[in-house]
């Protein structure tokens, strides 16, 4: 909550000034007619070398999070490409279809299109919540997909979503109406968008993501039931299994909708290693309001260095104590 409080935005604004005076959109061709905005910024320096930043659930191109990572990023010569997943931010109007967490081939077919803009280049990806599960999900698919990435870093992605759904579920009552919120005002603007396909007046009279959730599953996707929806985007289990793109996820054990139990059922690839810290919240890590947070900094960190080397099979997450206290 500290990450997105308004009491960092004038500081955030200020310095991220020069990157986002930099930016240029551009609108991916995702195929199959899908289309996702992206915001490149190139800077002086430029090294030429992609990085690919993916906000969370209901977050944009335009979050707090994203805005200081990409000015770090920026600042050391990294082509900056923030992406909007569909239905963020402001881009509504660019697909018919509504969001889902298993629009895989959204993100998949916006890496590959970047891909072309940078075709001697590998590219780095970071993504936060609901957006690391996504670089995940394409890294493990970058061999089949055609992809080159050097580096994924995925900060507290979500591993399980039934659990991060009963999580938010538990939490204290005021973050979970805090999402319901934000996801009804995007469904409205979607509504706003295409009048004659949706209408999202008797989904605004529910207060829970459960039921909102299985109403939206059953009206606008191929899943029968909820379960085959969260079950279709969990990297749990055998789903990491195959991964070969140098990858680390970073989380901590006091984040209050990623219980820390199902990091014991992810895969063990050589490719995967985990930073588990005692703080940090939910994408949060700070040390302080001003200036940009440890896991910004270990993000740039991880793409300035070469393949790091995998811990040893069988054990469990180093534990690493993030100056975020």
């Amino acid at each position: 909550m500290l990450a997105s409080t308004g009491a960092r935005r004038r500081s955030i604004e200020r310095r991220t000034a020069p990157m986002v005076a930099a930016e240029r959109e551009v609108v991916l061709d995702c195929g199959d007619g899908v289309r996702l905005q992206c915001f490149v910024s190139s800077p002086p320096n430029s090294t030429g070398r992609p990085a690919v930043i993916l906000h969370g659930w209901e977050g944009s191109a335009q979050s707090l999070y994203i805005l200081s990572l990409s000015q770090l990023l920026f600042d050391r010569g990294f082509e900056v490409l923030r992406l909007n997943m569909r239905d963020h931010g402001e881009t509504h109007h660019l697909n018919p279809e509504l969001f889902h967490s298993c629009r895989l081939s959204d993100v998949v077919g916006a890496l590959r299109a970047i891909q072309n803009l940078y075709p001697a280049q590998a590219l780095r990806l970071a993504g936060f919540s609901l957006g690391g599960n996504f670089v995940l999900r394409a890294a493990a698919q970058a061999g089949e997909a055609g992809l080159d990435i050097a580096k994924v870093v995925a900060v507290s992605p979500v591993l399980d979503p039934e659990e991060t759904l009963v999580a938010l579920e538990e939490s204290f009552p005021g973050y979970q109406l805090y999402f319901v919120r934000k996801w009804m005002r995007s469904l409205l603007k979607k509504q706003a968008t295409w009048p004659k396909i949706y209408d999202f007046r008797e989904l605004g009279k529910m207060s829970d993501l459960r039921r909102m959730t299985a109403e939206l599953v059953k009206r606008f996707t191929e899943f029968p039931t909820l379960e085959d929806y969260l079950n279709g985007y969990a990297i749990t289990g055998p789903h990491l299994a195959g991964l070969t793109v140098p990858s680390r996820i970073i989380t901590s054990l006091d984040d209050p909708i990623i219980p820390a139990q199902s990091l014991q059922r992810l895969a063990n690839p050589a490719a995967l290693q985990l930073t588990v810290t005692r703080h940090g919240g939910h994408c949060g890590f700070l040390e302080r309001l001003s200036g940009p947070s440890w896991v910004e900094q270990k993000i740039v960190e991880e793409f300035e260095s070469g393949a790091a080397s995998a811990p040893p099979q069988g054990k469990l997450p180093v534990l690493e104590n993030a100056a975020a206290r």
